[in-house]
């Protein structure tokens, strides 16, 4: 069994904010803050005697929520993720839920959205050099319900109410530290480069990077959220030689007006939580020459699985087009059928993962997602068994058709679901949103289909959106898309 690494991070956090107190760590609206304002921040949430225990966060993408995340995990409490941008009646019942004895959040978040619960102390955030005071004074700490548990994070909810996972200090570690995370050396200086961290701290995407960022010591600009406009400033102005790009954010650049020499620094594009097509990565690569590196990661497993090299990317591409790569950082990948037989390579079943974030000992991990493996291990996901979509007898992979309509040029994202159907039982249905400057019709885009998937696989009506609805990781939320689909009468938009 592998040795317990559980205060390697607290300990890394703790060093790295010592480091050069006076050095640059993190910039917010062309504001600089040093990592001696950072610590101090953290370390004031940290003294809080609530903070030892379940800490919930109402995260936001903001300076004073990195030293309350780091203030937490120093102190070696639980941080359980809170998202206030859910809707405030979702956000009010999972508070009122979970019964927690400490809610940390801005003083609007918390007025409007935490409800007096007995027992529950709030914890106001105002600027990142205020000191929070909480209510009532005095809070006690209470165990997290699992001993050693960094974060119980939210999972995105694509296809329900997003649930929690809990991430434990060691799965933490080794996710950011490496699989030796105990002996992995600590920076003796600041990194001179500069990341961009545009992902939510409310999903583990922005988490990872975040604490990735702290763990090397290495400075990070902090976007509240993904805007071309924004982001491409940062890139322009600090000119990183990698960047992390979810799908729709990627399609974004792509489509934009931007060129070559406004992402020359960019050596290589990450990306992950969501599928992104071949033929997308393609078309990024042709069009700014910069490769795409996919990747396969899910909440429960702590961090990434799989993914590409830049060497095997150069090597491999053209050959394993499509792939998320191979497995990475210690982790085990094996396809089985239904019935839990393994299957020999390149036959399509349920993906089983044993996580390198966990011990060797820990048992297979068996997903909900279709995939192949080839004999050299790179793995294709070839999307979702529990949203395979029956009609008439066959069988319809959402992500297939999704991938197919976004391939339109005037298509900016799309999302597929089920239908029922009295006489076929299902059928696939798209919500679709459109480019800004195109304003294809419904038929036109299924003319398009027509050449590009099976009769079958048509779907029997699209639906077009102002915005699709989108999950904090970027996938398309599929309640809503749902919801909206059904809002729609049946002459509007298709």
């Amino acid at each position: 069994m592998a040795v317990p690494v559980t205060h390697a991070l607290s300990e890394r956090i703790a060093a790295v904010l010592s480091l050069a107190p006076d050095s640059p760590m993190l910039e917010f609206d062309d504001e600089w803050v040093s990592r001696r304002r950072l610590r101090d921040a953290a370390q004031r949430v940290a003294s809080h005697p609530g903070t030892a225990g379940e800490v919930g966060i109402l995260l936001r993408n903001r300076p004073e929520f990195v030293a309350a995340l780091l203030g937490v995990l120093t102190s070696g409490g639980t941080v359980v993720v809170v998202n206030p941008a859910r809707g405030d009646d979702r956000t009010r019942a999972d508070i009122a839920a979970l019964r927690l004895p400490l809610i940390i959040g801005s003083p609007d978040d918390l007025h409007a959205l935490v409800d007096p619960v007995p027992g529950t102390a709030t914890l106001p955030l105002g600027t990142l050099d205020a000191g929070p005071h909480p209510s009532p004074a005095t809070v006690a700490p209470r165990a997290s319900g699992k001993t050693g548990v960094a974060v119980r994070m939210l999972t995105s909810g694509t296809t329900g109410p997003p649930k929690r996972i809990d991430l434990t200090y060691d799965m933490l570690a080794r996710s950011v530290l490496g699989p030796d995370a105990r002996r992995a050396p600590a920076p003796s200086r600041p990194r001179a480069g500069v990341a961009i961290v545009n992902a939510p701290l409310v999903h583990i995407g922005g988490v990872f990077r975040v604490l990735q960022c702290v763990a090397e010591a290495r400075p990070f600009v902090l976007l509240p959220r993904f805007e071309l406009d924004r982001w491409i400033a940062a890139v322009r102005t600090h000119r990183p030689r990698a960047v992390s790009l979810v799908p729709a954010a990627l399609r974004t650049v792509l489509h934009s007006g931007l060129g070559r020499e406004d992402l020359a620094s960019i050596e290589v594009v990450t990306s992950g939580t969501a599928s992104l097509s071949a033929d997308d990565a393609d078309a990024f690569h042709d069009k700014f020459g910069i490769p795409v590196l996919t990747s396969y990661a899910a909440t429960e497993f702590g961090g990434g699985v799989a993914g590409w090299t830049l060497p095997e990317h150069r090597a491999y591409w053209h050959a394993k087009r499509g792939s998320v790569g191979r497995a990475s950082g210690g982790a085990r990948l094996r396809v089985v059928d239904d019935d839990g037989a393994i299957l020999p390579a390149d036959r399509p079943g349920l993906l089983e993962v044993q996580p390198g974030q966990l011990d060797t000992t820990s048992e297979w991990i068996r997903t909900t997602d279709l995939a192949r493996i080839d004999e050299e291990g790179f793995v294709w996901i070839l999307g979702r068994a529990d949203q395979a979509i029956i009609r008439g007898g066959f069988k319809i992979l959402p992500d297939d058709v999704r991938a197919a309509l976004e391939q339109h040029p005037g298509v900016d994202g799309a999302a597929v679901v089920a239908w029922p159907d009295d006489r076929l039982g299902e059928v696939p249905v798209a919500l679709v949103e459109l480019r800004d400057e195109e304003n294809p019709n419904p038929r036109g885009i299924i003319g398009f289909l027509r050449t590009r998937l099976a009769p079958y696989e048509i779907p029997a009506r699209i639906v077009i959106a102002d915005a699709l609805p989108r999950t904090p990781s970027g996938k398309a939320d599929l309640d809503a898309v749902r919801a909206l689909i059904a809002e729609t009468p049946d002459g509007g938009g298709d």
